[in-house]
C-alpha cells in the first residue's frame, strides 16, 4: 500500500483517526516539506494536536522549523540530518513506506508510541515510567499483542540458574556483569531482580563510586526473554513489576555513577536501560534496536524515558516504528552512546 503524503497547506483536512468500528483509519501519512514555508505557525499547531503519525519528507528550509518540531519526525537524504527531529536515510520515499506498513501493521501500538513520546517527556523520570508502562499494559489486552503471542505459540519457561548477574567489588568499583551468554543475556525474570539486586547495592553503599555494567557472551543484552512474554498474571501486576521492580528506576537514580559497557546486539530493554547511565559506552559491533510495536506493544523497559532525552522523541519514534538496527557509528553521533571503544565485552575488563 503506497503511504498518502500530503501538503502541509492540507494539514487540516484530515479525517477523524477512529473509524465508525473504532478501527484506526490511517495511522500514518507523510508531509511534503520540500515547498517554501507559508503560515507555518498555525500549522505547526495544526499538526501538534494531530491524532495521527505525522512524518516529514524532504529536505526542509528554515522557515518549515516550528512544523518540523510538530511533526512525529522527518526523513531527509542522508548527510541532511544536522537536528534531532531529522532522520538521515539512503531514500526517504522508501523509508516513509517502511514506516507506513509497520503502523498498518499495528497501529494501536504506532499511534500510542506516538502520543506517548510527545508529552511524556514533560514528565519527571518516575512519572514518564509509570506513563510508558500504563501505556504498555493497555496494549497488553489489545489485539494486537494477543495476534503476537498466538505467532510466537507456546513456549517453556526459561531455566533457573544460580547466578544470572555476577556482581564484584574492586575498591570503590563495583562490577555488574550480566550472566546469561546461553540467552544473549535476555532480559528476564532472573535477570533482572540480580541486577536490580546489585544496583541497590550501590544505591544503599556511598562508598561506592562507580558502577560498571557489561555483558558476558556475544550479546550485551537481547532484550527482554520472549519466552516469558504474555505470562504475568494480569496487567495490573505487570505494571507494578515493571516500574517498582524493573532496572530503570535504579539505574537512573544512579546515573552519576553508572558506566554501561555495550557490544553486539542491544534489543530492547538492552538499550532502554542502559540509556538511563551517565556514561555509555559501545563496542565497534554494536547495534541497538527496538522491535516492540512490531509485537503490538512499545518499549516497556524505560525506552519512552531514556532514549528521548539522549536523541530525542523524533528519533526514538523512528527506531521503534522502524525496528531498524541503529550501528555505532550513528549511535555515537546522535548521542545514544557518549563513545565507541574497542573492547566493551566482559571479559576484557578486570572487576
Amino acid at each position: 500500500m503506497t503511504p498518502p503524503v500530503i501538503r502541509p497547506a492540507d494539514l487540516a483536512d484530515q479525517g477523524p483517526l477512529l473509524g465508525a468500528d473504532a478501527r484506526v483509519d490511517g495511522p500514518l501519512v507523510g508531509v511534503d516539506l520540500t515547498g517554501p514555508p507559508t503560515d507555518v505557525g498555525r500549522l505547526a499547531r495544526i499538526a501538534q494536536e494531530s491524532d495521527r503519525i505525522l512524518v516529514g519528507v524532504g529536505e526542509p528550509g528554515p522557515g518549515w522549523t516550528p512544523l518540523v518540531r510538530a511533526l512525529a519526525l522527518t526523513l531527509v537524504p542522508v548527510g541532511c540530518d544536522g537536528g534531532p527531529e531529522l532522520v538521515g536515510v539512503p531514500d526517504p520515499a522508501a523509508a516513509l513506506a517502511g514506516l507506513h506498513a509497520a503502523a498498518e501493521a499495528n497501529p494501536q501500538a504506532a499511534t500510542v508510541l506516538a502520543g506517548l513520546l510527545r508529552w511524556s517527556g514533560t514528565l519527571p523520570v518516575p512519572a514518564a515510567l509509570d506513563a510508558e508502562s500504563f501505556a504498555y499494559s493497555t496494549l497488553l489486552g489489545g489485539p494486537e499483542f494477543r495476534a503476537w503471542l498466538a505467532r510466537r505459540g507456546p513456549r517453556p519457561q526459561p531455566p533457573t540458574v544460580d547466578e544470572p548477574v555476577r556482581i564484584a567489588r574492586a575498591g570503590r568499583v563495583l562490577h555488574l556483569t550480566l550472566d546469561r551468554p546461553e540467552r544473549r543475556n535476555a532480559y528476564g525474570r532472573q535477570l533482572r531482580d540480580a541486577l536490580v539486586g546489585g544496583l541497590d547495592l550501590a544505591l544503599l553503599d556511598p562508598d561506592v563510586e562507580q558502577v560498571v555494567i557489561d555483558g558476558e557472551g556475544p550479546a550485551f543484552c537481547a532484550g527482554g526473554d520472549l519466552d516469558e512474554f504474555g505470562t504475568a498474571p494480569d496487567p495490573a501486576t505487570a505494571h507494578l513489576v515493571r516500574t517498582r521492580a524493573g532496572a530503570a528506576r535504579p539505574v537512573h537514580a544512579l546515573r552519576d555513577r553508572v558506566e554501561v559497557r555495550l557490544h553486539g546486539p542491544c534489543v530492547g530493554a538492552g538499550i532502554e536501560v542502559a540509556a538511563f547511565a551517565g556514561h555509555v559506552v559501545a563496542a565497534p559491533d554494536t547495534t541497538v534496536r527496538l522491535p516492540e510495536v512490531g509485537m503490538g506493544l512499545v518499549p516497556g523497559a524505560g525506552g519512552t524515558v531514556s532514549l528521548p532525552r539522549r536523541i530525542g522523541r523524533w528519533r526514538t519514534l523512528y527506531l521503534a516504528l522502524s525496528g531498524a538496527p541503529c550501528d555505532a557509528t550513528t549511535a555515537l553521533r546522535w548521542g545514544l552512546v557518549d563513545a565507541v571503544a574497542a573492547q566493551c565485552q566482559a571479559d576484557a575488563h578486570e572487576p
